[in-house]
C-alpha cells in the first residue's frame, strides 16, 4: 500500500519545482516544469517539461500546456485550453520513422502577466499574449495579441484594445 494514497491520482515527477502554497488537484501530470507561489492547478491538467508558470495563476481543468510555454503571474487559463508548440505536426520523419525530439522545432509561446485565456481556446506556438490581454472562449489564436486587447473567434481577431 502506498504511503500517500493521493499520490496514485497525481503524477508529479521529481524534477518539478513547486513554489510555496501551490495547490495541485487530483489526476494531474506534471513533469520538468516550474510552478510559482500560490498557483492553483485544476483536475486533468498536463504541464510538460520546460514550462514555467508564474505566481498566483489559475489553471482550470482539462488544460494541456506543452513544452515551450512561459506563463507570467496572475494569469487565468480556462477549462480545456490547449497550447500547441509545433506548426508542422506529423508522425513520421523524412526517413519514415516515428519522429523523435530532434525531428521538430518547438515554437515557444509567452503569456504575459494578468492575461486571461477563455475556456476551450487553442493557442498556436510562436505567439505572445500581451499583459492584461483577454482571449475569448473558444478562440483559436494564431498570432500575437497586444497588451490589454480582447480577441475572439477562429482565427482570433481583435475585438477591442485598451486605451
Amino acid at each position: 500500500m502506498s504511503a500517500d494514497p493521493l499520490q496514485s491520482r497525481r503524477l508529479i515527477s521529481d524534477d518539478v519545482i513547486l513554489g510555496d502554497n501551490v495547490k495541485v488537484c487530483d489526476f494531474v501530470n506534471l513533469y520538468g516544469c516550474e510552478i510559482g507561489d500560490e498557483t492553483k492547478v485544476g483536475t486533468f491538467v498536463e504541464i510538460q517539461k520546460g514550462v514555467r508558470i508564474g505566481a498566483k495563476c489559475k489553471i482550470s481543468s482539462h488544460t494541456f500546456i506543452c513544452e515551450g510555454v512561459i506563463v507570467g503571474s496572475g494569469v487565468f487559463i480556462g477549462h480545456g485550453v490547449v497550447f500547441i508548440n509545433d506548426r508542422h505536426p506529423g508522425a513520421l520523419n523524412d526517413q519514415g520513422n516515428l519522429k523523435g525530439e530532434g525531428d521538430w522545432i518547438c515554437e515557444n509561446t509567452v503569456v504575459e502577466d494578468r492575461a486571461s485565456i477563455g475556456s476551450g481556446s487553442t493557442l498556436m506556438g510562436g505567439i505572445t499574449i500581451g499583459e492584461g490581454a483577454m482571449v475569448g472562449a473558444g478562440s483559436v489564436v494564431t498570432r500575437d495579441v497586444p497588451a490589454g486587447a480582447t480577441v475572439v473567434g477562429n482565427p482570433a481577431r481583435v475585438l477591442r484594445k485598451s486605451d
